[in-house]
């Protein structure tokens, strides 16, 4: 059957069953998702480890930069989903991938980013050097003479709680150098936190480096296609038989759209039914998923359904 023929449908029911059947591999986002700050969605463990039991492949695919694949795994472990490392596929460890076999980096990184972003670099044998507290010294004459590390080819920004004035000085001071490539983990404005929270996130610190090296980083997390590309790099996939599952329409289904798979938004996170239908009414049919659900956890009657 031809289930992309129309945008937008509620899965539920036979719908639900038939789409299950339809998908061999999943790539759930996380973050609003599977879940909020350190609290699981409702059901979502038990969704992800019945897609695992029932023969389906799932692949964790994170804008977040602040953890590396092996705690990633950790922490779906903690809240009670099955997980290994080599199945996490964030903009941590994507980053070093890029700049080790796509941009073959000769040099060093200019760090604005966390630990996680640093281990992942170091694993992938890429040096740096940023990272931690930057406090202000001395005055604008001071800033605008830092010393640089000549062997800089690259300024990487990813979420970093020591975001400062001065690393937005250095980072401009490397960027000036129009063969010094800047790369942006991803640009989610916001981090959804349990009980409805919300924190900046990683795109405000990019938009404050781009505004001041007048440039645009290149951003490897989604919407853009190289998470997904790294997993059928790694691990294989049938685009027929792939959904994307997100909370975010900007990121997450963009993302599918552009990758050529089926999309499904799930309403425990960042975008709203309104903001897809907003979308819809609007013609940008890229933003729009292919389907949506409440929670996750609404599709495991039909996964029980399709077990027995």
């Amino acid at each position: 059957m031809n289930m992309a023929a129309s945008k937008c449908v509620r899965l539920n029911g036979e719908l639900s069953r038939r789409f299950l059947a339809s998908v061999d591999t999943v790539l759930f986002d996380c973050d609003g998702v599977l879940w909020r700050g350190d609290e699981a969605v409702p059901g979502a463990p038990e969704l992800v480890n019945g897609l695992k039991g029932s023969g389906k492949r799932v692949f964790y695919l994170t804008n977040n930069s602040t953890k590396t694949r092996a705690m990633y795994a950790d922490k779906l472990g903690r809240l009670g989903f099955s997980a290994e490392p080599g199945e996490v596929f964030g903009t941590a460890y994507c980053t070093a991938l890029y700049l080790r076999d796509t941009a073959r980096l000769r040099g060093k990184v200019f760090l604005i980013g966390g630990g996680a972003l640093s281990q992942e670099l170091e694993a992938a044998g890429i040096p740096h050097l940023g990272q931690g507290a930057d406090p202000v010294t001395g005055g604008m004459k001071d800033w605008a003479a830092l010393s640089r590390d000549p062997e800089v080819r690259a300024v990487v920004v990813g979420f970093d709680e020591h975001f400062s004035y001065m690393k937005v000085t250095r980072a401009l001071h490397y960027l000036q150098d129009p063969d010094c490539l800047f790369i942006a983990t991803n640009t989610d404005t916001r981090l959804p936190l349990e009980g409805g929270q919300t924190i900046p996130g990683t795109g405000c610190l990019v938009r404050a480096v781009e505004t001041a090296a007048h440039r645009k980083a290149q951003v490897i997390g989604k919407p853009n296609s190289f998470l997904y590309d790294c997993v059928v790099k790694e691990c294989g996939l049938d685009p027929s038989r792939t959904v994307m599952v997100g909370d975010r329409l900007d990121t997450d289904i963009q993302m599918g759209s552009t990758c050529g798979i089926r999309t499904l938004l799930t309403l425990t996170g960042f975008s709203s039914l309104e903001d897809a239908k907003a979308y819809q009414n609007s013609g940008s049919l890229s933003l729009v998923p292919d389907f949506y659900v409440d929670s996750v956890a609404d599709l495991l009657p039909a996964l029980t359904n399709n077990a027995s």
